[in-house]
């Protein structure tokens, strides 16, 4: 009886502490996209986001890179394949609001965003 209530108990404790796994903090996951998005690596912000179960249209709003959304700072960093990425995963309606503060940043994303907005 000792020994079924032992390995239980053991089971229940370890079991517990697998399932309570740490979650990545909001300023993490801040910093790592924006650093993704600087150095336009398309592959690893698309993994990070998986990894995290993440989408750039739950995100888009909550981020702020260098006091910018994420689509102006891309354009300003000349970072077309991320720009690109979020370009074609964002609403329409969002890409044609930023689409007047991307005037200053990258001609390439500049372009895939009228297209995506006329489209």
């Amino acid at each position: 009886m000792k020994k079924l209530l032992l390995v239980s108990t053991i089971t229940a404790l370890t079991l517990t502490s697998v399932v309570t796994t740490p979650k990545a903090q909001a300023a993490n996951i801040a910093q790592s996209v924006c650093e993704y998005v600087a150095a336009d690596d398309k592959k690893r912000m698309r993994s990070f986001l998986k990894t995290n179960k993440l989408k750039i249209r739950s995100i888009f709003d909550g981020i702020q890179c260098n006091g910018k959304n994420l689509l102006v700072f891309a354009a300003d960093k000349g970072s077309v394949k991320t720009g690109s990425l979020m370009i074609s995963k964002l609403p329409k309606k969002v890409v044609s609001e930023n689409l007047s503060l991307m005037q200053s940043g990258s001609q390439p994303l500049l372009e895939a965003a009228n297209e995506r907005v006329s489209s």
